[in-house]
């Protein structure tokens, strides 16, 4: 059962109303696998709020790649005085319009949001004691009239409320895989393209330089494989949550990313 706290109140339990919510109209319409499409619905809802924040870290993304030549003159230039640099970077940062935290912004919103699904729909789809499931969420409802009598959790041949590791159905598989790709083709569509860097004979890349290209491998190539693993020991559900998301950002990044028609 989800405990009133400030946390729970400002955002599970606003998340769990408008899932159950969905999910009493996709009932009412006779709509099959409402459950499954209610968190679609909600995934749909909560990626059009952040969208503002969405926007703003892709300018600042796009920005930062236009300055990226003036960024690195400035690091060859000024590479043995840090003080000046950071001086010189902040000044191009100010005549570019760019906010280096604003890029960040968009991840900080996302963690609570994240969090409150997360446990929204565990609440719905790791309780194996049904009738106790639908107690808990009815206390909790703001509107009465919504309340819930029964859920199924089926989904065009899926339990949404079974992980694939203990499901026993060779089918199951196909949903970590599928999140796993997801997870790639978003990492590798937000990943900012630029000219690689000429290295002159002889001259060594800085550490910077080898510590972002570290990471960039390790959001590629080991993030979405841990998002994978994910979603075979969690329930499916979460699962479908989380590739709507993925499928949004896809989608969002390569408009964002389409050279511009002449």
């Amino acid at each position: 059962m989800i405990k009133p706290g400030f946390f729970n109140s400002l955002f599970v339990i606003p998340i769990l109303n408008i899932l159950v919510l969905f999910y009493f109209v996709f009932e009412f319409l006779h709509i099959p696998f409402a459950f499954g499409f209610a968190i679609i619905a909600l995934t749909t809802l909560v990626r059009l709020i952040l969208q503002p924040f969405f926007n703003q870290q892709m300018q600042t993304s796009k920005k930062m790649i236009e300055i990226k030549p003036q960024m690195d003159a400035l690091t060859k230039k000024y590479k043995n005085d840090k003080k000046r640099l950071q001086q010189e970077q902040l000044k191009l940062y100010q005549q570019a319009g760019i906010n280096p935290a604003a890029g960040c912004l968009f991840m900080i919103v996302q963690i609570p949001v994240f969090i409150a699904l997360y446990q929204a729909l565990l609440l719905f789809l790791q309780n194996t004691n049904q009738a106790k499931v639908i107690a808990d969420v009815n206390k909790i409802l703001y509107i009465p009239g919504i309340r819930i009598t029964t859920f199924d959790p089926m989904f065009f041949g899926f339990n949404l409320s079974v992980a694939p590791n203990v499901a026993g159905n060779v089918f199951y598989y196909i949903i970590p895989v599928i999140t796993a790709i997801l997870q790639y083709l978003q990492v590798k569509v937000s990943t900012p393209q630029s000219a690689p860097a000429i290295v002159k004979a002889g001259e060594k890349t800085s550490t910077q330089e080898d510590f972002q290209k570290a990471m960039g491998t390790q959001m590629k190539y080991i993030f979405p494989v841990l998002i994978g693993w994910f979603a075979y020991t969690l329930p499916v559900g979460l699962s479908l949550y989380w590739n709507v998301f993925s499928l949004f950002s896809i989608i969002q990044y390569r408009n964002i990313n389409k050279p511009a028609k002449k």
